[in-house]
């Protein structure tokens, strides 16, 4: 009885100290734009419940130069694009393209300390509008970084020291048009292949080997790429690489472009830009001036069946910012009123508004108001990085927005409509959060004080 009661205690210490092994030591990966599974959720845990008084305190600040590309972090390693610029004056006008002279850079730092351990570059002339820089966060996947740039250069580098791998320009390799707005969809690395939307007759979209970039396949036809990342899902008893581009929405084979399904969706100004989201059998796509749908995906084969469009006036029409799905709401930030909304998923009824994670100040609309959610685990938790530099904590449900603290974190170093903004999502990793603006990126930790105390 001795010899049993003692192996048990020893069996209860193993696993208590197991458990404290997963408390302290296991963290989460950024490793390309929205987080590991591209569905804004933040899943680490032993992280702050609110935001303490005085805010987070600051791991670190790099300096950067200018873009609107959010950090990726794998590794121990922070990815971010930039763009340097060397002639030229940056106007940000919506309509109006402008020329300059710089080079793109992709910096590779230390997550811990912010120290540049590599930087690859090279000479890019801009010929676009809101020419700031590059809009696309990298993707790392195993020992390689996968980048595009505002111009269409598609890179894959080295992860270990930023040597080049391959390399293709969409517009001179493949005779791409490049968007008003410059290349903005990122691109998803699944399975050892790289998909783009690319724009153009019979290449919308194409997928790139990731090991040397031979064309594995082209698919589909349109204007110009558009701004919106392609999205997988499994759905039907298949895979599917769901696009959006400029004239419609569209399902296809990811091993060989086949398509299942295509529905019309066609934003204004060819701005289709959020990323469509899933939730259980739902997929909801929206954009600008009353573009939105909510399909209902079959479980029997890969198709869908359209709900509900473009339902009222005063629904949720997004610009830049991807919506999150809560328990029957939807939140996001609306392009014509500006603020953080709720509605509700079966009918696209708006359920409430708020400016508060946006601008705090504000009473009245504004165009292309902004900030940037990542969902809490399966909580109604957020984190908002508002165009302001606020960084917020809030619950948000079916009732309203609930704040749990804001701390300001950088200068809006850009202008849109008359009005300084930061345009960046953030990254989580490691319990920090890593976001930039034109001129640095800040790493805050975001670790509970119990948890920090484990360190």
């Amino acid at each position: 009885m001795r010899h049993l009661a003692f192996r048990r205690r020893i069996h209860l210490l193993t696993a208590l100290v197991v458990a404290g092994l997963a408390t302290t030591a296991f963290a989460d990966d950024w490793p390309q734009w929205m987080g590991p599974t591209r569905d804004g959720v933040y899943r680490e845990t032993g992280i702050v419940d609110r935001m303490p008084d005085g805010g987070l305190p600051v791991k670190w600040r790099a300096p950067l130069a200018g873009g609107y590309s959010g950090p990726a972090v794998a590794k121990g390693r922070v990815y971010v694009m930039d763009y340097v610029l060397k002639s030229g004056k940056v106007v940000n006008e919506p309509q109006q393209k402008v020329d300059l002279d710089g080079m793109e850079r992709v910096l590779c730092m230390d997550a811990k300390t912010g120290k540049t351990i590599w930087t690859h570059e090279y000479p890019c002339a801009y010929k676009i509008s809101y020419p700031g820089g590059p809009r696309c966060t990298p993707t790392v996947v195993d020992d390689k970084v996968v980048t595009l740039g505002a111009q269409g250069d598609l890179r894959v580098l080295s992860a270990k020291d930023g040597g080049v791998i391959w390399a293709k320009s969409l517009p001179k390799d493949m005779n791409a048009p490049v968007p008003l707005w410059g290349f903005a969809g990122h691109p998803l690395v699944e399975a050892g292949v790289v998909f783009v939307v690319v724009g153009g007759e019979n290449q919308a979209v194409a997928a790139f080997d990731l090991n040397t970039g031979a064309v594995k396949w082209k698919a589909l036809s349109c204007s110009d790429a558009g701004y919106c990342p392609p999205v997988m899902i499994e759905a039907g008893g298949a895979k599917q690489l769901v696009v959006w581009h400029p004239e419609e929405v569209a399902s296809l084979d990811p091993k060989n472009g086949n398509v299942h399904w295509t529905l019309p969706l066609k934003p204004d100004f060819g701005m289709s830009v959020g990323r469509p989201q899933r939730k259980g059998n739902k997929l909801f796509i929206a954009g600008v001036m009353r573009t939105s749908v909510m399909l209902e995906l079959d479980d029997r084969r890969p198709a869908v069946k359209e709900l509900w469009r473009g339902a009222t006036p005063r629904s949720l029409y997004p610009g830049n910012v991807t919506n999150m799905w809560g328990d029957g709401v939807i939140f996001g930030c609306d392009h014509g009123d500006g603020c953080l909304m709720a509605i509700d998923a079966s009918n696209g009824n708006r359920l409430w508004e708020t400016f508060e994670p946006v601008r705090p100040d504000e009473k009245r609309r504004i165009r292309a108001g902004s900030a940037f959610l990542t969902q809490l685990g399966a909580s109604d938790g957020y984190f908002l990085f508002g165009e302001t530099g606020e960084l917020s904590m809030a619950t948000l449900d079916r009732a309203g927005y609930h704040a749990r603290g804001h701390m300001h974190v950088l200068e809006p170093t850009t202008s849109a409509f008359g009005r300084d903004v930061v345009w960046s999502y953030p990254a989580y990793a490691d319990r920090t959060i890593f976001v930039r603006n034109d001129k640095e990126i800040v790493a805050l930790d975001i670790a509970s004080r119990s948890t920090a105390s484990r360190r």
